[in-house]
């Protein structure tokens, strides 16, 4: 399988193309400095994610978008672009390393993590952004996408127990009672999605175990 990463040297992008190389798949890191890539084992595309084309990105089974920035309205701007792309690329399925911000906290999904009274101010504009992202996925058409979000403590830190829980759009904890993912574990749960396209057309989240 190709597999394209947007944003391979980042913290989340870099283990996500390290899997999918372990795992056999030929991965391209698709990345603004093509310096920073430390992997010899990847192709290296060096582009602006916004200058993106068709062309680009059509020849991947899979694009992963693991775009970073502190500018959050970004999240906004390349996740359009990137719908825009690939309605002419039919093949390419899209991956997108979402937030925990737009998870809902109620059953009948009407109050959003990000809405609540002890949401720190500081995340709120990225996770709105990822929100937005969001909708802007389930109101297109002519691409297939799943959005993924992982818990509310997205540790860099934390262990590769090889385990994840799969959820919807509903806030999940796991044994501990946390809304918790490790990063590695999370890769781990991207790449699955990348082989088995299980959830084409959804967000689902993804919870871990700390230990």
């Amino acid at each position: 399988m190709k597999i394209g990463v947007i944003g391979a040297t980042g913290k989340a992008g870099s283990l996500i193309a390290e899997e999918a190389l372990n795992r056999g798949h030929e991965v391209t890191a698709i990345v603004r400095d093509a310096s920073k890539v430390q992997n010899s084992k990847l192709n290296v595309m060096e582009k602006e994610v916004t200058e993106l084309t068709t062309e680009d990105v059509g020849g991947f089974d899979v694009l992963v978008n693991a775009f970073g920035t502190p500018h959050a309205e970004q999240h906004v701007t390349v996740g359009r672009h990137l719908i825009d792309i690939l309605k002419g690329a039919g093949n390419t399925r899209l991956i997108v390393v979402g937030g925990a911000g737009s998870l809902y906290v109620d059953d009948a999904l009407t109050t959003r993590l990000v809405d609540t009274p002890d949401f720190p101010d500081a995340y709120k504009p990225t996770a709105s952004n990822q929100g937005q992202n969001l909708q802007d996925l389930k109101q297109s058409s002519g691409i297939r996408w799943t959005f993924v979000s992982p818990g509310a403590f997205f540790d860099p830190s934390g262990p590769r127990t090889g385990t994840y829980t799969l959820a919807g759009e509903k806030l999940t904890v796991n044994s501990e009672g946390n809304s918790y993912s490790s990063y590695e574990d999370y890769a781990i749960a991207i790449v699955d999605e990348a082989e088995k396209a299980a959830h084409v057309g959804e967000r689902i989240s993804v919870v871990t175990e700390a230990k």
